[in-house]
């Protein structure tokens, strides 16, 4: 490792944390981070060139890291608003005939116009578009996360109101520029998801994307790997600490059974846990339940009742969510999926070694409630 002086140390760690957690950075944004990055961007673009396979790409007012090592398992796309939540299948259709109509210009176009492009767009792909207000309604969430995203902006009049009547307009100032940014450049070669995980890891070192898997995942398992990849880890495990500290001030975690990043500050990271909300101590109430259970997996309708059990003792404290405790059971379960603390099958529910940190002592009122 080289010696910085500290107070570049420390900038340059706040450049790459932001980087993670942002992969887009704009310049009308950001402006402060935004010059921080392009301050350092030959040392960062090195950093993640080098050690992860990365690649900065910088221009006057935009900054992109293309994160082309490895794909995690569970990152969707958000949308925009108070009441954020996942991208559904039908949004992702709507964002990816957008993009594609607007990839190549013009630069400004009303919504009447982008919207028979993109009917021609999904013609070509063949997908069929209705003028139904779900679908309507499925295009302006895409559109608004074009727009959050500074892929375009309103010139005149809004989207939002196209959700309610198809016969509403806008006129949108596009940036083809920043549209050609967001794909990986292993989309482009891959037909099917399959295709696309699998080119994500060619042509980079075994280290690298074991690196890209501890960065982007909560937790690497040993059966992630293969035998000479986990034991090359576990030699290598000095260096990667020093590695990650370095780059972004986590601490390298190793048991058994795998190995995980941790950060002490608990802010490089799209999902916390444990964290406030009736779904979050859900799951972690359920952890606490089930590491005692006799049975490891645990069939669905046994998960369901000590959810329904869960909720008997903590209404009082709980969202309106807790009404329902099949829905409560399902989205406590995802959340546990999605941090790798478990995995589910068609009937079965299976904890997962790294569950087990969180299953002890376990006290709802020492929680932030909703």
């Amino acid at each position: 490792m080289t010696e910085e002086r500290p107070e570049i140390a420390l900038d340059l760690r706040a450049a790459a944390r932001y980087l993670v957690e942002n992969p887009v950075v704009l310049d009308e944004q950001e402006p402060s981070m935004f010059r921080l990055i392009r301050r350092h961007g030959q040392r960062l673009d090195q950093w993640f060139t080098q050690r992860f396979g990365y690649r900065l790409q910088q221009s006057a007012d935009t900054v992109r890291l293309f994160k082309s090592t490895f794909v995690a398992r569970h990152r969707p796309l958000r949308t925009v608003g108070y009441q954020s939540r996942d991208f559904s299948q039908r949004e992702y259709t709507m964002l990816a005939l957008a993009l594609a109509s607007v990839a190549a210009g013009p630069n400004v176009i009303s919504l009447r116009d982008l919207i028979h492009k993109i009917r021609a767009a999904a013609a070509d792909a063949g997908t069929a578009l209705s003028e139904t207000p779900s679908e309507r309604r499925a295009l302006v969430t895409a559109l608004k996360w074009m727009i959050d995203g500074g892929l375009c902006s309103e010139m005149h009049d809004r989207v939002d109101s196209y959700a309610s009547d198809g016969s509403a307009d806008a006129v949108l100032k596009v940036r083809p520029d920043r549209v050609a940014l967001l794909p990986l450049p292993v989309l482009s070669r891959s037909e099917t998801p399959e295709q696309l995980l699998d080119r994500s890891v060619q042509g980079h070192s075994p280290r690298a994307k074991m690196r890209s898997m501890l960065l982007e995942e909560p937790v690497v398992y040993r059966s992630d790997l293969s035998e000479d990849e986990w034991s090359e880890l576990r030699r290598r495990l000095g260096e990667e600490a020093g590695i990650f500290d370095e780059m972004f001030g986590l601490r390298i975690e190793a048991r058994a059974e795998g190995v995980a990043a941790i950060d002490p500050d608990n802010g490089l990271t799209d999902s916390r846990f444990p964290a406030a909300g009736t779904v979050a101590q859900a799951a972690l109430l359920l952890i606490d339940r089930l590491v005692d259970h006799d049975q490891n997996p645990v069939g669905n309708s046994t998960v369901v009742g000590v959810v329904a059990d869960l909720v008997r003792e903590h209404r009082r404290h709980w969202s309106q969510v807790a009404d329902d405790p099949e829905r409560l059971t399902k989205e406590a379960v995802e959340l546990l999926v999605n941090h790798r603390l478990a995995e589910r099958t068609l009937d079965e529910l299976l904890l997962l070694p790294a569950a087990w940190r969180y299953g002890a002592d376990v006290r709802v009122e020492q929680m932030s409630l909703l």
